[in-house]
């Protein structure tokens, strides 16, 4: 078990504490912290809970004012960021143990360091080179001539297909597929039969990433799929052939990306958005959840196009109107026309 006074946090971390100095066994949040954990306040509607929770420190802002005098505090810039660096502190990353399971295979070509943790049922195939203290997790693949850079994580059941080449640090979750082909089909218009497109590129994944569970990133045509280092993908999204996601870009669960979308830098992507192929995104350009991408974004902003919740009876009437709404207009039109005419 961890354990950190608050002088040690605030040491390692920043911030001010105010209040008593004590030792902290963990992070809980308001409602369950205990006197020897530590919680956060980062949205003020919660303001109330402070009077009754039982933790023994608050993360609170800078500028918070007229608290409780009985209780200690770590006073900040943000909330929620502090709280995300004490998480850290307080549950670490699982250091590699350097075992090589019976039941995993490695080819004689592979480069696989000592430092290296490969559990049951792995499979790493010929010219994988992996840097130090990787751990591949039970039942997943490493393709051929796959490249993994230092302390990379693969959780359970993963396939990383040929030539996919990862950054330091990165964590892919269960049951992804980094590097499947992607749909590349050109269709014979006189037997109305497809003819598949060998896909030969490869997914280059930048360091720091993070790919949620059960997410698919289709390899390149020609050139490769790319992920720039610190993005952020949550679980079961999938990201077509071509594509390039700028760096520090964050996207949600289930987001659909067609292939060859470039998408900038700094960007956030809501869960279950949609984008068309070949259209590019600004940098820092917000979506929000279940969006339909239609178009390139030149100017970054806060875009959203889905209809706001409402009961199946009112989306009915609704519905009816807005079949019919090229009918209105063109009738607007013709009455405007008439109020100009006899003005």
């Amino acid at each position: 078990m961890q354990k950190y006074t608050l002088s040690e946090i605030v040491h390692y971390l920043g911030g001010k504490l105010v209040g008593n100095d004590k030792t902290i066994t963990g992070v809980k949040s308001l409602e369950d912290a205990n006197d020897e954990q530590i919680t956060f306040l980062s949205n003020l509607k919660y303001r109330s809970k402070i009077d009754e929770t039982q933790a023994g420190a608050i993360i609170v802002h800078a500028d918070s004012k007229n608290l409780p005098e009985n209780k200690s505090y770590l006073f900040c810039d943000d909330p929620y960021l502090y709280f995300a660096k004490v998480m850290r502190l307080f549950y670490p990353t699982p250091k590699t143990i350097g075992e090589r399971h019976p039941s995993a295979v490695i080819h004689p070509s592979a480069e696989v360091p000592e430092s290296c943790e490969i559990s049951a049922n792995v499979v790493i195939c010929a010219n994988v080179r992996l840097g130090e203290n990787c751990r591949i997790l039970a039942g997943s693949v490493i393709g051929t001539a796959c490249v993994l850079d230092e302390d990379c994580v693969i959780y359970p059941n993963t396939v990383l297909y040929p030539k996919t080449i990862l950054g330091k640090r990165v964590v892919i979750h269960a049951c992804c597929t980094i590097g499947a082909d992607g749909f590349g089909n050109a269709r014979d218009m006189h037997t109305l039969e497809w003819e598949k497109i060998p896909q030969v590129g490869g997914v280059v994944i930048g360091s720091d990433s993070e790919i949620g569970a059960h997410t698919t990133i289709d390899r390149g045509t020609l050139s490769d799929t790319i992920v720039g280092e610190g993005c952020r993908i949550d679980n079961q999204v999938q990201i077509g052939h071509n594509c390039q996601i700028g760096k520090h870009t964050a996207i949600a669960a289930c987001a659909g990306i067609s292939g060859s979308v470039k998408i900038g830098e700094y960007c956030i992507i809501g869960g279950a958005a949609m984008f068309v192929g070949h259209i590019e995104i600004a940098d820092g350009t917000i979506i929000g959840g279940g969006t339909a991408v239609t178009r390139s974004i030149k100017e970054a902003g806060y875009y959203a196009t889905c209809f706001p919740l409402q009961t199946k009876k009112d989306w009915s009437k609704n519905a009816v109107h807005i079949r019919h709404l090229d009918d209105i207009n063109h009738r607007l039109k013709i009455l405007e026309k008439k109020l100009l005419q006899s003005s």
